[in-house]
């Protein structure tokens, strides 16, 4: 019988407890595509203002959504964002790579309350150790961001939002599902004349699933962790610090590696009238990783700083103006144990204007980094609510993408078989530079009905790609890093929404067509196409959804003779019951039918693939 037809007793044991049938469970909430108009956020302009103002295309994971599955990451919360390739090299806890609107993975930057998450040494974040226990909200900016953000966001920034708690409340949240998986969290808030403080603590254990579509060993995955929030707030001033710790120990395809992360985040906020304000953050990110191989090392640290201030020269017009500094030391085997500094410091200009419809955003950056001296970008955008129930944007902005410590300093010379392995760093690497531009339209219709619809193109100046050959004499297979003169992403989304009383359906559509204009080839691991669909029926006492994520094939390697990754489409399936304010009961059934797609290639025959299916069961007991 084919395993599609296969459900488990768990799957079974859920389906009975809850009263649905397996196929008519799914999604507790709106998905990352349904904010409402009204819905407040910060990542773009560094200050909150109403996602229906904001001139470029950004979406919202709410709070509701993080919370319907404590074991699903961060990862497989994106998977739901149609303008994003979700890359996961294996299942839960295996190492996860972010394409946005097919700019590289390391061209998307991760923040949490506007620290950023990545690390200095490859330029990427560890997307499935970022802990969301205390998360109210995630935004996903698509679109250049380098002069609010400095380097590493050409493609977008993904933004974990934490917020003070509301009131007092005490909480333990259970999920357990097959391959022995389970995560428990716990959590307590306290509010009290203005003061704060908040407390989270998650513990997750899984047997895992096998790596690749060769492997019969499980990949084991272990992690705990805790995070803490203290506060003041008061109308004219106020003042945060926080801290989150992670760690465990995760197996992969050959071996295993211990990690650890910990961010500390120190927020300050004074008005000094209604017209001027000053905020500071400083924040301390450090990230470990070690592991039984000779490369399976690494320590890196960043500390930021920012400090700006908005004034509000007119009733419609304001100015942010700040400086950052971003000192980051990275430390690894691969660049021979070495510590290696990658300093800059970065001083930006924005201006906003607001009225009747009409919002415009307008900003520069001057950054000085100490491996390529300074550079300047700039962006011009604005909305218009050309009509009651019709609005457009368009926005241009440059970008650039400093290259990381192992592109500059990475060495290698290992043997496998009778093969010799040389990998070199390169000292003269210039950095990525990009120019964007995005056209967009948003429509509200009757009945609940709205659209939405994107055109975009990104140009990379100086794309940094990774190069080998191979000596048939010597049998030796040399590589490092360079830099191609230009690569181009061109693409849109369209997507409708509804919702009707109780019921709600959501749906996007996103192509991309990417080119390395030296080589003439398509990148790698970018889907032409990729649909989303959730639809279901939710209140405040029970709901049932389901999510469907289609892609389309992508490339292997950049080559003529390229093979390529199959597409595939997969279906999620949620239901919750608050039985009492004090208790809820839900179900989640991730990858209902099972499919083991191939996520990138291992080599030869052999391919990473997913984790499969999943199905899982919980309860909150919240007072």
């Amino acid at each position: 019988m084919p395993n599609l037809f296969q459900p488990t007793a768990l799957v079974g044991a859920i389906a009975i407890a809850m009263g649905f049938s397996t196929s008519a469970s799914a999604q507790d909430n709106t998905n990352v595509v349904n904010a409402s108009l009204d819905t407040l956020v910060v990542t773009a302009t560094r200050s909150e203002e109403k996602i229906k103002d904001v001139p470029a295309r950004i979406s919202v994971i709410d709070e509701k959504t993080i919370e319907q599955s404590p074991i699903s990451d961060l990862s497989h919360l994106l998977q739901r964002e149609a303008a994003l390739n979700i890359v996961q090299t294996g299942g839960i806890g295996q190492q996860t790579s972010a394409f946005i609107r097919g700019t590289n993975s390391t061209h998307l930057l991760f923040l949490k309350d506007g620290a950023s998450l990545n690390t200095a040494l490859d330029g990427g974040a560890s997307i499935p150790y970022i802990d969301l226990s205390d998360a109210a909200q995630i935004e996903i900016l698509k679109g250049p961001a380098s002069v609010q953000y400095g380097t590493d966001a050409i493609g977008g920034v993904i933004n974990v939002r934490t917020a003070p708690p509301k009131k007092p409340q005490l909480f333990v949240t259970g999920e357990m599902g097959e391959n022995n998986t389970y995560k428990t969290v716990v959590g307590a808030d306290l509010v009290e004349n203005g003061f704060y403080t908040q407390i989270r603590g998650q513990r997750m254990e899984s047997d895992g699933t096998p790596v690749t579509n060769k492997d019969k060993n499980r990949a084991s995955y272990d992690q705990k962790g805790y995070s803490a929030k203290a506060g003041y707030e008061q109308d004219q001033y106020g003042a945060s610090v926080s801290i989150s710790e992670n760690d465990g120990t995760n197996v992969y395809y050959g071996g295993s590696h211990d990690f650890f992360n910990r961010l500390i985040n120190v927020n300050g906020r004074y008005d000094f009238n209604s017209n001027v304000s000053l905020n500071t953050r400083y924040s301390n990110f450090k990230d470990e990783l070690t592991g039984n191989s000779y490369l399976s090392y690494f320590n890196t640290e960043r500390n930021e700083g920012d400090v700006n201030l908005r004034w509000k020269f007119t009733e419609y017009q304001n100015v942010l103006i700040g400086a950052s500094i971003n000192n980051a030391d990275v430390e690894s085997l691969s660049i021979l144990g070495q510590k290696k500094d990658l300093d800059s410091t970065g001083y930006y200009l924005q201006h906003q204007y607001d009225n009747d419809g009409i919002h415009t955003q307008a900003g520069i950056r001057i950054e000085d980094n100490d491996q390529f001296g300074t550079h300047t970008v700039g962006q011009l955008a604005g909305r218009i609510q050309i009509a009651p129930l019709t609005s457009v944007y368009a926005n241009v902005g440059t970008a650039f993408k400093a290259p990381t410590g192992n592109q500059l300093y990475y060495f290698d010379n290992s043997k496998w078989g009778n093969t010799t392995y040389i990998t070199i760093g390169n000292l003269d690497l210039k950095p990525e530079k990009s120019i964007s531009y995005e056209l967009g339209i948003d429509q509200e219709l009757a009945y609940g009905v709205s659209t939405y619809a994107s055109i975009y193109q990104t140009q990379v100046k100086n794309l940094i790609d990774y190069v080998s050959e191979f000596d048939a004499v010597n049998n030796i297979s040399a590589a490092t890093y360079v830099n191609r003169s230009k690569a181009k992403m061109t693409g849109g989304e369209a997507g409708l929404k509804w919702k009707q009383d109780d019921l709600f359906l959501t749906s996007e559509y996103a192509y991309v067509k990417t080119k390395n204009e030296e080589t003439g080839y398509e990148l790698t691991r970018r889907p032409n196409h990729t649909l989303t669909l959730t639809t279901g029926l939710e209140n405040s006492v029970y709901g049932i959804s389901a999510s469907i994520v289609a892609k389309s094939t992508s490339k292997i390697s950049n080559s003529a003779t390229s093979k390529e990754l199959p597409g595939y489409a997969t279906v999620d399936l949620h239901a919750y019951w608050n039985v009492n304010p004090n208790v809820k009961i839900f179900t989640n059934i991730r990858n209902m039918g099972d499919v083991k797609y191939k996520t990138a290639s291992y080599g030869g025959d052999e391919y990473y693939i997913n984790g499969g299916r999943l199905a899982s069961a919980g309860v909150t007991f919240r007072y």
